[in-house]
């Protein structure tokens, strides 16, 4: 190389320390000031080549403190000057970036849901929620297994008759044995062998009747009668049923029980026969009457006003007031 290309100064003497040495003083090297490693600045001397075509700047030089405008990253809108500018934003917040994944908590002071040791003791509030749940159910179990007593105080108050405030105990059914009682069953009579009075007769000549010899009772006239002793096993209401013909036609006849008042006695053609039909004509009828216990009179008759035309067969009791 030739001298003009040499320029002052070989390579080997740019030390940017050279002013710290001797050899280096002698050189010419002064503390840097605002040229670089020591050496005179890079202020172009007519005839000498610069040692750097860099501007470096000396340490200490710089004053710290002052913004320094950041270099924009390549490829992100220019802010304007003054204003804000990032220093970097992650690839996934720009149009097309990658996805974001959720990453799990770290737990730390002020968090809540990590397993950090400034997060809250979740396991200490499960215990204790368990430790509730389990009281509450103590508790109702022991309010059951106290109740029933209760309920079943209450239940024999309730289905019992006592005074206010006493407890009795439900009635017992009585032992009746091993067979029920038979229903008592009410006395049955044939017409026939009633006690006649006034002018009625028995008669046999029309057929059906149900009596003795097909006999049975004529109460065609007033004051005819046919009175029957009857004995009750207690007091009460009951129905009185009489088998009886007309001849195609409707009959009433007089009831009385125990010499009270006389009261009329329906004997209609329920039988629907032809009039002057006597065989066709044969059916029953019923009353109401009251009974007492023991023996009662049941009678029977044609009175002032009645029509009755009418054979009487069959007398028959049943307890109660029935319709049929």
């Amino acid at each position: 190389m030739t001298a003009g290309n040499n320029g002052a100064h070989t390579p080997e003497d740019d030390d940017p320390f050279g002013y710290l040495y001797e050899d280096g003083q002698a050189a010419g090297a002064q503390s840097p000031r605002q040229g670089g490693y020591g050496y005179p600045g890079p202020v172009s001397q007519p005839g000498v080549p610069r040692t750097s075509y860099n501007q470096v700047r000396t340490v200490g030089e710089r004053q710290y403190g002052q913004q320094v405008p950041p270099q924009q990253p390549y490829g992100q809108p220019q802010a304007p000057y003054g204003g804000p500018n990032a220093q970097y934003a992650a690839p996934e917040t720009y149009p097309g970036g990658a996805p974001t994944a959720p990453v799990a908590s770290q737990g730390g002071r002020g968090r809540t849901g990590g397993p950090g040791k400034g997060g809250p003791n979740n396991k200490g509030l499960l215990i204790g929620a368990i430790a509730v749940v389990a009281v509450v159910l103590i508790g109702i179990g022991a309010a059951l297994m106290t109740g029933d007593g209760n309920d079943d105080k209450k239940n024999e108050a309730a289905t019992s008759a006592g005074a206010a405030g006493q407890v009795d105990e439900s009635p017992k059914p009585k032992d009746t044995g091993s067979s029920s009682e038979a229903p008592v069953e009410l006395p049955k009579q044939d017409a026939a062998t009633l006690k006649l009075g006034g002018s009625a007769a028995l008669a046999n000549t029309v057929k059906g009747a149900k009596g003795a010899g097909g006999s049975y009772v004529d109460l065609n006239g007033v004051g005819r009668s046919a009175e029957w002793t009857v004995d009750v096993p207690k007091s009460g209401e009951y129905t009185l049923y009489v088998t009886y013909a007309v001849p195609g036609k409707d009959g009433k006849t007089s009831l009385s029980v125990n010499g009270a008042k006389p009261q009329s006695i329906n004997m209609k053609n329920f039988a629907l026969a032809a009039e002057g039909d006597w065989e066709k004509g044969w059916t029953t009828t019923f009353g109401w009457i009251d009974l007492k216990e023991g023996s009662n009179t049941i009678k029977l008759s044609c009175e002032q006003g009645d029509s009755c035309e009418a054979y009487l067969d069959q007398l028959s009791l049943k307890s109660g007031h029935l319709n049929k």
